[in-house]
């Protein structure tokens, strides 16, 4: 039983990753359409934005792993499961990764909105709670078979005669 919960776990967790990023991408993206309408404004700009802004975004979200991997790790090992747990790790994830990226990124200026970034983090942890996270921790099973009622308790001792004199 322990053995298949850790099993899922092993294919769960990074699944989870994956679409956080994939989340996180897109958020990213999706708020910042305009910024790359203009970087794409003619056909070789386009070519400049797939082979340049791309992989620096996937480059930003590689820099979100290390503190997503650990505030999943951490969650798998003491079960936890609050959605605002994985939301705060995501956020601070994204966080990490502006301050690191943002050196990098002189050229282009994408990460200009640090709440964007954020943003996009506490999607992708809720993106990372919904496929993983509500069922972390693979030593304490999710849908736990109730206790046994307690029995019913005994009643009170019936109420002795009166003595006759």
């Amino acid at each position: 039983m322990i053995v298949g919960r850790l099993l899922m776990r092993f294919l769960l967790v990074p699944l989870g990753g994956c679409i956080a990023i994939c989340v996180a991408m897109i958020v990213v993206l999706v708020a910042e359409w305009n910024r790359f309408a203009v970087l794409t404004g003619d056909d070789r700009s386009g070519l400049m934005a797939f082979f340049v802004v791309g992989p620096m975004l996937a480059f930003s979200m590689a820099f979100m792993l290390l503190p997503a991997t650990l505030a999943a790790l951490i969650a798998e090992a003491f079960a936890i499961r609050a959605l605002l747990y994985h939301a705060i790790c995501g956020g601070l994830s994204a966080w990490v990764s502006l301050v690191t990226i943002g050196a990098l990124d002189k050229d282009y200026d994408l990460s200009g909105e640090p709440l964007i970034a954020i943003g996009a983090g506490i999607a992708a942890g809720f993106a990372y709670w919904a496929v993983a996270g509500w069922s972390a921790g693979f030593w304490r099973p999710v849908f736990a078979q109730p206790s046994p009622p307690l029995p019913p308790p005994a009643p009170p001792p019936a109420p002795l005669p009166p003595a006759a004199s």
